[in-house]
Order: structure tokens, then sequence, then C-alpha cells
């Protein structure tokens, strides 16, 4: 048998041991996580981090997608499924100078489109970028929407924040990703704020935000009556200073929220039920050493042994482990 034949049957020898023997949050039957991340500081494109339970996560080898458009980087990938099956991505493609995100899609998360760059900004020529672009499908609209950080200066007081680096957030929509509505902004809180990720929470949205501003660079939450909003109810910190890319990952009745705290090297994690009282999780958890900001998603067992195996036939011609 083939190396690398042998290691994506063990991955998921390994997987069915362990839901057999109860390990915390294992799920049974096809469900297993993914995390869509990059390495640091290369940003060369798109990697995969998995876990059995939300709490125990490890690298998957391999580069998946490498990043060719815009800016020629690859950082925040966010990665939906579709209702048709069919995987979508986008990206930050450039620190700065970029008015648009990177697209690609996939019907098994390793064989990838032609990559494309989706101009969303380009109607503001002063616009200084667009990071962190994220995925959420809208069943209700039956349209994909897509929310980013720009900052355009001049438009909002700078208080605090230098005048190329206050934020607001702003979004699209389409069906297709061929055509898409024009953009509007999707959320001013009166501070400058990226990484936005909306969640659909029982009858209602939550969206997860980092209040980017000079005094505080944490997490907040806030809360809507529909996916574009309006958002209200505004939290105060759920995390420290110098903490930012939230994602959340339902795991049974539970909600699990990463985030990156880059001054410290680290992830970490919280647990709630209903996005108003949250425990710290982050000493239960084990993440694979240079975990970056990205989304976390359910696939199946069949994803996760043929992107291991396909990884794994990557590693010395495409890229290597995050650690």
């Amino acid at each position: 048998m083939k190396p690398t034949r042998a290691i994506g049957h063990l991955a998921v020898f390994v997987l069915c041991l362990l839901s057999a023997c109860g390990v915390r949050g294992a799920v049974e039957s096809d469900t297993i996580y993914l995390f869509s991340t990059f390495k640091y500081p290369e940003e060369d494109g798109l990697r995969y981090a998995y876990s059995l339970d939300g709490y125990h996560w490890s690298a998957i080898s391999g580069l998946f997608l490498r990043a060719g458009v815009g800016g020629g980087i690859m950082r925040d990938p966010s990665v939906c499924r579709g209702p048709d099956g069919t995987w979508h991505v986008v990206w930050t493609t450039a620190w700065r100078g970029d008015r648009g995100f990177g697209y690609a899609r996939s019907k098994d998360l390793e064989d990838w489109s032609e990559q494309r760059f989706i101009p969303v900004m380009a109607h503001e020529p002063t616009a200084v970028n667009v990071w962190a672009p994220e995925l959420f499908y809208d069943d209700g609209a039956k349209k994909f929407m897509v929310c980013w950080a720009s900052t355009i200066p001049g438009r909002y007081p700078d208080d605090l924040e230098p005048h190329d680096n206050n934020h607001r957030l702003y979004f699209t929509t389409t069906s297709d990703f061929t055509s898409f509505a024009p953009t509007k902004l999707f959320l001013d809180p009166g501070f400058s704020v990226i990484d936005g990720q909306i969640l659909k929470v029982a009858s209602r949205y939550v969206l997860l935000l980092k209040d980017n501003t000079r005094p505080r660079r944490n997490i907040r939450v806030a809360f809507g009556d529909s996916p574009v909003g309006p958002w209200g109810d505004i939290s105060t910190n759920l995390t420290a200073k110098f903490t930012e890319g939230p994602c959340a990952l339902k795991v049974g009745p539970e909600w699990l929220v990463y985030y990156d705290s880059y001054q410290a090297g680290r992830y970490g994690a919280l647990k709630t039920r209903d996005f108003k009282n949250f425990a710290d999780v982050t000493g239960e958890m084990a993440f694979p050493n240079g975990l970056k900001h990205g989304t976390a998603f359910k696939a199946t067992r069949n994803d996760l042994d043929r992107i291991t195996k396909t990884g794994a036939g990557q590693r010395d011609r495409r890229g290597s482990a995050l650690e």
C-alpha cells in the first residue's frame, strides 16, 4: 500500500476508534470538523486543520490552493458550502491597495477552480483595503452574503484611529459568484470594526466582530433579526486586548468561539449556548502551532480521508504542515 494511502486510512481508523471510545464531543455518523487557515508569515495559500470534537485540532499537511490573484497573498480564508454541495472560499489578497477579494470554488475541498478577483470596492477609489471577507449563506433569501472590512479615509470620524486604519463593515450578496449586488454598508457601530462573522442561532442572528479601536482591539458580539441587520445590543469585550479573527462552530448544543490572541501567539476559545453567557475553555483546547484566522466548519469523514491523502502527497512539492 502506498504511504499516502496508508496515512489517509489510518486517519479515518483513528477517527472511528476515538468515536467508539467516547472521546468528548466525538460525533456519531459522518461529521468531522475542518478549519480553513494559512501559514504565517508566508501567506502562501489555503491550508486545513481538522478535529473530531471541536476541542482537539491537528494540522493537515499540504497546500490546497496557492494564492494567485490581487496582491498575491492569501489571508483569512473563509469557506462555506452551498445548498448544491459546492464549496466556496474567499480571502484577503493584500494588506493594502486591493479593493476586492479572492474567490474560488470546489466540489471536494482539494481541486479548486481558477481563482478570480472580485472588485467589490472598485467604486470607492480612496478605499485603502478589503480585509477578511466572510461568507454566509442566507437560506431565506437563497443567496450568499460576503461581509468584509474596509477603510475609506475621511468617511467616519477618526477619533484615536489612524486616518488610513479606521474600518467599517461592508457587504454584497450573490447567488452564483458571477454577478454581485451593489456593495452596501453593513455595520457602523461608531467605532473601527473588522472581522465580522454572521451566525444563525435559533430564530435570530449573531454577529461576531472585532472592536479594532486603539484602546480595545478585542472581540464583541451583536444581535439582529436579519442577516443584514440592523445590529444592536452590542456586548462589552468578551476577550482580552489584542485578540481578533473570531469564528464559531456549533458542537452539540453549544457554540465554540475561536479567536486569535495574536500578540500572545496562540489561539483561545469561548463556550456559549446563548451568546450572552460565556465560559473560557482555552485550557481545554489543543491547536496546531501556526493556526491563523480562518473559519471552522462541518465536513465528512470522506472529506477528511481524501484531503489527508492529498495533503500528504503534496508535502514535498507544494507545502508543509502548519508546524
